[in-house]
């Protein structure tokens, strides 16, 4: 059963909070595809202006943001 984020964040412990989201049927999100050499940087510049978008409209400060993958 999920908490509030009240109860799971200490702010007094640590101000930082990673944030972790994955795309739709894992597909590739910008860079190149080396699978299919297609590539998805014309993505880069719209998702970094979305979220720093979002991060104002929710008054978060964004203090980084990485481009990267796991395999599993």
């Amino acid at each position: 059963m999920s908490r509030p984020g009240e109860q799971q964040i200490s702010l007094a412990d640590t101000p930082y909070c990673h944030v972790a989201s994955r795309c739709v049927r894992r597909t590739f999100l910008c860079g190149i595809d080396h699978q299919t050499g297609q590539s998805y940087e014309h993505r880069r510049q719209c998702i970094e202006q979305h979220i720093r978008m979002l991060s104002s409209i929710f008054t978060v400060e964004l203090c980084a943001y990485v481009n990267h993958y796991h395999h599993w």
